[in-house]
């Protein structure tokens, strides 16, 4: 997709409803003596009908379990997630089920995703099986039309996940995503452990599909170069938090925090001449602990802009509007753009 129709797609997706709606979500787990894990540390965000948003930031900042929060595969600590204006944080057993149909996922590691004790067929129709909506023969041609519509041979499904190569596997965990016919997919991770090539092929089918069945993707990677590709817009997280959100395009071009600013520097490019020009930002020390995050922002032991010890070490800055559709929880993010 071009960053022309990107940036269009965005503009029209802007004027309607929410399908999601994360509200102050937080999820922490005891770590037995150490204390509590701040894994998800008061999210919140929409996502419209339709639209791609992708998830970035450092490995283990939370990416994950926000999406296992989204798809309730995990229940939050506090705060609420609202989709197509249900609350699912109050609901439970079967009713909290039967919303499951319109949240699926796609799984990170096609390898261990896959029960390699059931055959293709009866992989995909596992979700089909467990509503009671189709059986025998029906469920066959269903099984058949889903391998069909993620480029696989149809007769496949009495094959076993090991007699497949990585990037075919990813296809089947997608077609077992199509299954229920969802509105919201989260992504987490799906070509990250696939080859360059395969992965946009993988990049492509999610497009295709997304136009085919009117899907909304959460897209959760560490590759940014992937994300620009995918997405409408872009949140980054680090250490349990948002801290921007921006149209695709437009973080690309400029940046209202110190911390993206140092990950789109990482980016590699094919132009030697640009890259020789490009300054790598590097940032000090490690990603601190979750079990014990620093005070005020939690990025300002890192950061090449802080001031300390006031404010960003006594205060935590809001996700705030800095330009039209673009927020970034910075005490200083008109320094951003200058440094």
């Amino acid at each position: 997709m071009s960053s022309a129709s990107l940036a269009a797609d965005s503009k029209s997706l802007v004027t309607q409803e929410p399908l999601l709606r994360v509200v102050d979500v937080v999820k922490h787990f005891r770590a037995g003596v150490a204390g509590t894990v701040k894994a998800v540390d008061g999210v919140s965000f929409d996502i419209r009908p339709g639209e791609t948003v992708g998830l970035v930031g450092e490995s283990g900042c939370g990416k994950s379990t926000l999406g296992r929060l989204v798809t309730q595969l995990i229940p939050a600590t506090s705060g609420r997630v609202i989709f197509d204006g249900v609350d699912l944080t109050k609901l439970g057993g079967e009713k909290l089920r039967q919303q499951r149909k319109q949240l699926q996922m796609i799984f990170q590691d096609p390898y261990a995703s896959l029960d390699p004790r059931m055959t293709v067929g009866d992989i995909i129709a596992e979700p089909l099986v467990n509503f009671g909506l189709v059986s025998g023969r029906q469920k066959d041609a269903r099984v058949q039309e889903l391998l069909r519509v993620v480029g696989l041979n149809p007769y496949f499904n009495n094959r076993y996940p090991h007699e497949f190569s990585g990037g075919q596997r990813q296809r089947i965990g997608i077609a077992r995503a199509l299954a229920l016919n969802p509105k919201l997919i989260v992504c987490d991770e799906p070509v990250s452990a696939l080859d360059v090539s395969i992965q946009a092929q993988i990049i492509n089918l999610l497009e295709d599909l997304q136009r085919e069945f009117s899907l909304t993707y959460i897209f959760i990677a560490h590759d940014l170069s992937v994300v620009r590709h995918i997405s409408n817009r872009v949140m980054v997280m680090y250490l349990g938090k948002i801290v921007e959100v921006s149209p695709s395009e437009a973080l690309y071009h400029s940046q209202e925090h110190p911390y993206t600013k140092a990950l789109l520097s990482s980016i590699p490019v094919a132009n030697p001449r640009i890259q020789t020009l490009r300054r790598l930002i590097e940032l000090s020390g490690e990603i601190p602990s979750p079990l014990n995050p620093p005070s005020g922002c939690h990025f300002h032991t890192r950061c090449p802009i802080a001031k300390v010890p006031t404010p960003c070490a006594d205060t935590e800055p809001p996700l705030e509007e800095k330009a039209p559709d673009r927020f970034a929880a910075c005490h200083f993010s008109e320094k951003v753009r200058t440094v």
